[in-house]
């Protein structure tokens, strides 16, 4: 059975056509709009020019936000201005075929669940590493949502009492401090520091600023200064999941995003980071940790296999 999974982002809208293994047998991608009813009407084509091709039964569609129980109203978009959207409905009658509706970071950690890093590990968690901190919970092999269909917003537990200023308008999450931004923002004061800071201030004398990417090829590089900062995430990260380990007591942690691209480089400081922050410390089991496979595509995928399930 084919399904289209459309990941609607900030700057870009993604869809695709999905087969049950998890296969994108086709692609497209367009800018995501500034206006709403432009967005809409992108998603629409975008849908009707796949199914012209395919024969599609159903359609995902991935959004950042808050997303009801239901899969069908978009509650709070922080990057949209969608409030309260019955975005299941207005979709549906334009396109005469069943749709649901999905926050992104559940459908990447779907996907990953049933495609990619978390092998079917029926108690996984997801953390993907981006702007913020995405997060997915799947527990006995179902995705939790929680008693109104926003759970698992794990990158906006409380991480530190009155620390930095989150987007969400509290204050310490866990995405200022364990996040791709977190990573510059560390790489930044490190560089202010001198010494090891020395290569990083080189590369925003010279660029402007210190990218994600800058960053990551001074870690392979084994410059002291990037690998402090991406210590000092890893370390926000592992404490956070030692925490989620004693909430949800999950297998398996599978860590996504761009920063997970530096593999066992990002995961051994958060293992121990983890393991030292578990309650029981040394006495109990603990969870395996992995990196997602996906990529980018995590979120059509899962967004196509989640159509017609909620």
């Amino acid at each position: 059975m084919l399904k289209v999974g459309i990941d609607i982002g900030g700057t870009k809208i993604a869809g695709g056509v999905v087969d049950d293994e998890g296969t994108i047998v086709e692609q497209l991608r367009v800018e995501t709009p500034a206006d709403t009813a432009a967005l809409e009407d992108a998603v629409v084509d975008m849908v009707r020019h796949l199914r012209d091709t395919h024969d599609v039964a159903a359609v995902g569609v991935a959004a950042a936000g808050f997303v009801d129980r239901d899969g069908a109203v978009l509650i709070h978009a922080p990057n949209i201005a969608w409030r309260n959207e019955p975005l299941k409905a207005k979709l549906e009658n334009r396109l005469d075929m069943p749709v649901t509706i999905e926050n992104d970071a559940n459908a990447a950690g779907w996907a990953e669940y049933r495609f990619g890093g978390g092998a079917h590990i029926g108690d996984m968690v997801m953390l993907t590493l981006g702007t913020g901190v995405g997060g997915a919970v799947i527990l006995g092999g179902e995705l939790y949502r929680g008693g109104h269909g926003i759970g698992a917003e794990l990158g906006h537990m409380r991480f530190t009492r009155d620390g930095r200023p989150c987007g969400c308008g509290q204050n310490g999450c866990l995405e200022q401090y364990a996040s791709g931004r977190a990573l510059q923002r560390e790489a930044g004061d490190i560089a202010d520091s001198g010494g090891i800071g020395d290569a990083l201030a080189a590369v925003r004398a010279e660029k402007g600023s210190i990218s994600g990417p800058a960053i990551s090829r001074l870690v392979l590089a084994g410059d002291p200064g990037a690998l402090e900062a991406l210590r000092r995430v890893a370390t926000a990260l592992g404490e956070a999941c030692g925490g989620f380990q004693a909430v949800l007591d999950p297998s398996l942690f599978v860590i996504g995003g761009g920063v997970a691209e530096l593999g066992d480089v990002l995961l051994e400081p958060v293992r121990i980071a983890y393991e030292t922050s578990l309650p029981g410390y040394g006495d109990r089991p603990v969870a395996d940790f992995a990196i997602a496979r996906l990529g980018n595509a995590a979120g059509i995928i899962g967004a196509a296999d989640l159509a017609g399930r909620v």
